[in-house]
């Protein structure tokens, strides 16, 4: 993996690490090329423009996918210990985000954000899973013999890459991961001015002392938001009792936000538009060596966003373990969540929304 793609973890608060006592801090990681883009939008805007009726034949499809990087998301997964597929043509694929200009951040980026998308055989819909980043689960030992103990979930990536990453997944979720996808949610305020700005309905007035311009306040109801305003909204955590389930709401908003307007703000049928946009999107994602975003937007042509369902994994609540805050997940209801999942029983999955 290069290093425009590697994720350094970090818990920007203070005396929280996810880091085992006594080795050796990360370095920090390198300044990230400006403009990295989520990789639910090039999943699934891509499938938006699929069938849209703009593309001119395979090949543009075919030039966008090669230039995407690639990373070894499985290498070093021992087979034997991974779920087995139970569904043949259900797909399963893992995104990472991390935000690298969070201005919380005092190290490097963080693996903030883990998202399981769960794309049914018959690619009708999509159901897009949140799991906590500070979900408390076993990590298994990573090949340098580090982890193997309880601790927050993101911290798998500090001990071991994405491969790491992948096996913590299938053990907490029971769910074979079939593909990987990695961002920087930083990427929000780029391709959200690409559009021209969102729309996004507030559920609580509140005031935010952590946005790039210092300080941000935000009103009650719909309202249009540029790249920098629906960043700093998707960000927010602190001015909410939830915390980072707040969080977890607003930025499934703003992905959602972001889909409705690439299908309905004329990035379809607009030819120069939509080049640019696609282009800038899939220059700045990584996903795993064998995913194919053609055979993907192929497959998922009909696919709007009215087909996307958004969930967080049942949970328990909050606490502490020693000097940590941490999430403690619903065993028995994320089991019923991840077997349908795994099952490939969409209206068994629907049937959690909500809860």
């Amino acid at each position: 993996m290069s290093d425009r793609h590697q994720l350094a973890h970090s818990d920007a608060r203070p005396g929280f690490s996810d880091v085992e006592p006594g080795e050796p801090a990360r370095q920090k990681a390198p300044r990230r090329r400006r403009g990295r883009r989520i990789a639910l939008i090039v999943l699934l805007v891509m499938v938006l423009l699929a069938g849209g009726g703009a593309l001119a034949g395979g090949l543009y499809y075919r030039s966008v996918d090669k230039s995407i990087e690639r990373v070894d998301a499985f290498e070093g997964v021992p087979e034997e210990s991974r779920p087995q597929v139970e569904v043949k043509g259900a797909m399963n694929i893992m995104i990472l985000g991390s935000d690298s200009r969070d201005p919380e951040s005092t190290g490097g980026s963080r693996s903030d954000t883990i998202i399981m998308a769960h794309l049914p055989k018959d690619r009708s819909s999509a159901q897009l899973i949140s799991i906590p980043r500070d979900t408390w689960t076993a990590i298994p030992k990573s090949k340098e013999g580090r982890g193997g103990r309880d601790a927050k979930i993101n911290a798998a990536y500090a001990w071991g890459g994405v491969p790491l990453m992948v096996q913590t997944v299938e053990k907490f979720s029971g769910v074979r991961v079939d593909n990987v996808a990695m961002v920087d949610f930083a990427g929000f305020k780029e391709i959200i001015d690409a559009l021209g700005g969102v729309e996004i309905d507030v559920e609580k007035g509140f005031s935010t002392n952590y946005s790039l311009a210092g300080s941000r306040t935000f009103e009650k109801g719909r309202q249009t938001m540029n790249g920098a305003a629906a960043l700093d909204y998707a960000r927010e955590r602190h001015a909410f009792p939830d915390g980072d389930f707040a969080r977890i709401r607003h930025q499934q908003q703003v992905i959602k936000a972001i889909l409705d307007k690439a299908a309905s703000g004329g990035v379809l049928t607009n030819p120069a538009k939509l080049n640019s946009f696609v282009r800038a999107t899939s220059d700045s994602v990584a996903v795993d060596k064998s995913l194919s975003l053609v055979d993907l937007a192929m497959e998922m042509r009909g696919l709007r966003s009215g087909n996307l369902t958004f969930f967080t994994c049942p949970v328990k609540g909050t606490g502490r373990v020693g000097s940590e805050s941490v999430v403690f997940p619903d065993p028995a209801r994320a089991k019923t969540l991840f077997d349908a999942v795994r099952r490939d029983s969409v209206p068994e999955i629907l049937a959690m929304s909500g809860k």
